[in-house]
């Protein structure tokens, strides 16, 4: 039997006369990669700012390792990691700086360096954040969410405006954290990342969920009710071809 890490049940949030969450409900489970799909504006992101306990909900519950939203905040951003945007970090800093700093906050004990080596980083820790490129970017701010050595960590579209090497080389690194143990939440508009990277996904619309399971389930599902592509679906697509023929390694400056 799955054990949850996560229950949502019946969460609104209000603004107004606008319902952004209307009573959705789910469970995320220990150990899981689970992501969370939709249009902009179907209430993706401010669900999980709501379990995050960086926006206040207006309704319903959220249990978080067995603690609950309501009293026990505090206690909650303990076992949390959230992944900021890459305007949320000092330029001029270097990223072992950055880390000292990070590490002061939560008032832990870390090598910045021992950091570093889990997304692959060790030759920047003299750079300056704004000398990173892109990919280089996006794995220090998911090196940020690990400082707490969290139980979950919240990925927001990690992948965004990545060339193809440096996103499959984020999959790699954020499958490796779930095997690991830590129970990872992600958005994507990607909807490849999702199929390869999610257990589960929920797929979210107007404030409501319309579907959750596994990529492959929803899938089967879809198929079974009559659905057909209009294209042969192939074996690879255009990506594969440019990752076999370019190579995976990285391509950093």
């Amino acid at each position: 039997m799955k054990e949850p890490i996560i229950q949502v049940k019946d969460l609104t949030k209000s603004y107004g006369d606008f319902e952004a969450v209307r009573g959705i409900s789910f469970d995320v489970y220990k150990g899981e990669i689970f992501g969370l799909l939709g249009p902009n504006g179907a209430g993706k992101s401010t669900t999980l700012e709501i379990i995050e306990t960086l926006r206040q909900k207006s309704g319903g519950t959220v249990i978080v390792d067995g603690m609950n939203l309501d009293t026990d905040p505090e206690a909650i951003k303990k076992i949390i990691g959230v992944q900021l945007q890459t305007a949320g970090f000092y330029p001029n800093l270097n990223l072992t700086e950055l880390i000292h700093l990070f590490v002061g906050l939560y008032q832990m004990q870390m090598d910045p360096m021992e950091l570093l080596a889990k997304v692959d980083l060790v030759d920047k820790a003299k750079s300056k954040f704004k000398e990173l490129s892109g990919g280089q970017k996006q794995r220090f701010s998911i090196a940020t969410t690990l400082i707490n050595r969290p139980k979950i960590i919240f990925l927001d579209e990690p992948t965004t405006g990545l060339d193809p090497q440096a996103r499959r080389n984020l999959w790699d690194l954020i499958l490796e954290i779930r095997n690991n143990g830590t129970t990872v939440i992600i958005t994507t508009h990607y909807m490849d990342e999702a199929e390869v990277l999610c257990d589960r996904v929920a797929i979210i619309d107007s404030g409501k969920i319309i579907g959750i399971n596994s990529p492959n389930q929803l899938i089967d599902e879809l198929v079974e009710s009559g659905f057909e592509k209009v294209k042969e679906v192939k074996k690879a697509n255009l990506e594969d071809v440019f990752i076999h023929m370019t190579g995976k390694q990285l391509r950093e400056a």
